[in-house]
């Protein structure tokens, strides 16, 4: 979803089994404190997915498994894919794209790319011909800079995120008493790489407990009090179950009693592993496997909210957020997402800020995305969580997003011939 610095996970992702690749110790036995009841109030938007459009994507190029200990796309496998002149580009949907490439070019241009797959001079070209292409011919920009490639099969697997709008309050006040939580003095981010070699790469997050260092508070622990007191709280939000969506999110709006907005983004998470509640009620038996979605699971949280609240705190994991004054939201590059052009994507397999071509069988989703963003559940190759923006029709399309089919990377043209060389015995398909 994540995001928001790698934090926001899709909506449909809670009906997955998902967690982050943090190495975290044992549970700390916190002290709780109690907290006042809060009051039940009614859900703040109609709870409705939107209703899919069913469409047939393309068939992959077809190749050989990928080696099972891959670790980005260069070790996954690269073919080429369809040629881009192929590809069915929306004229609405492209213009968005030109814009999110833009904004991600001088990012891309001096990103170190962990996939393996691009230079930062190999987007030189197409970023300076992105500055002053027409946007009345959007299409044209990416048939004529780049060529696709496959990444592994090309099996891809798209979810949706959004930015959610809830009722909230910079003051508590009665009907506002769910506490939004700064990042607190005491969460302390260790990089494991300082003391292992073996170990580089992995992060944890915890405190220190007199002499030891132990996990951060989990989410029943904040819930029940472990900050109350500090002087950590941003704001207050109205509806709990509302609020724990949009830490799934990593960023929304705050819709005040006085009529104005208050934005709020992602600034750090308490280093618990995210769970996905829905999973967890779909083997229950509990939530139809068939309503598994955003909207499903909101039902099941209010229906009883004791038996709810129990569920959402099986995910321990607990978002911390800042006030954004600027453009917002940011995805995971610290640049503005783009709603129906931002993709969130596994950075060791798809280079941020590279343009991704969907083909689904969802019809809403497919088309050219480009790749800003990072989801803590959005792991591996061809693994996407498409974002929809704000309101009521990105709430609705992205709480029940699911799409699979094919996936093709956009690269700067001349980057698969550059990797073939590169590449003992080239390693690559003809484009069809």
């Amino acid at each position: 979803m994540a995001l928001w610095r790698g934090a926001a996970t899709s909506v449909a992702v809670l009906t997955l089994a998902a967690c982050s690749g943090a190495i975290v110790p044992p549970s700390a036995n916190a002290p709780a404190r109690s907290q006042p009841a809060r009051p039940q109030v009614q859900p703040e938007q109609p709870e409705r997915a939107a209703r899919p459009q069913p469409a047939t994507p393309v068939a992959a190029v077809p190749t050989t498994a990928p080696p099972a200990d891959s670790v980005n796309a260069r070790t996954q496998g690269v073919v080429a894919g369809i040629a881009v002149a192929k590809l069915e580009i929306g004229d609405a949907q492209a213009r968005r794209a030109l814009l999110a490439f833009r904004i991600s070019c001088p990012s891309v241009q001096r990103r170190t790319d962990a996939s393996g797959l691009t230079r930062g001079s190999d987007w030189a070209p197409a970023c300076a011909a992105a500055a002053n292409w027409p946007d009345s011919d959007a299409p044209g920009f990416f048939r004529r800079n780049f060529e696709t490639v496959q990444i592994g099969t090309g099996a891809a697997h798209a979810t949706g995120y959004f930015e959610p709008e809830i009722r909230g309050s910079r003051e508590k006040r009665p009907g506002y008493e769910v506490p939004v939580y700064r990042r607190p003095p005491d969460l302390i981010d260790v990089d494991l790489g300082q003391f292992n070699d073996a170990l580089k790469g992995k992060r944890i997050r915890g405190r220190v407990d007199r002499s030891s260092f132990v996990p951060y508070y989990d989410r029943t622990q904040i819930e029940e009090g472990a900050l109350a007191g500090r002087g950590l709280e941003i704001a207050w939000a109205a509806d709990p179950v509302e609020f724990f969506f949009l830490q799934i999110q990593g960023s929304g709006r705050l819709l005040l009693p006085d009529g104005s907005v208050m934005r709020i983004g992602y600034d750090n998470q308490n280093g618990r592993d995210y769970t996905g509640i829905g999973k967890l009620l779909i083997d229950r038996g509990e939530i139809p496997r068939g309503q598994g979605s955003m909207q499903g699971i909101m039902a099941y949280l209010r229906a009883d909210p004791v038996k709810g609240q129990a569920a959402m705190r099986e995910n321990k994991s607990f978002v911390f957020f800042r006030e954004l004054t600027g453009a917002g939201p940011l995805g995971s590059l610290g640049l503005p997402v783009t709603g129906r052009a931002t993709v969130a994507a596994d950075p060791a397999f798809v280079p941020l800020g590279a343009p991704v071509f969907l083909s689904l069988d969802r019809a809403e989703a497919a088309g050219i995305w480009v790749a800003q963003d990072t989801g803590g559940a959005i792991k591996g190759a061809n693994r996407f969580d498409t974002f929809w923006g704000a309101g009521a029709d990105a709430r609705a399309i992205a709480g029940g997003m699911s799409g699979r089919g094919t996936a093709f990377l956009l690269l700067p043209i001349g980057t698969l011939a550059r990797l073939a060389e590169a590449t003992p015995g080239g390693g690559t398909t003809p484009r069809r």
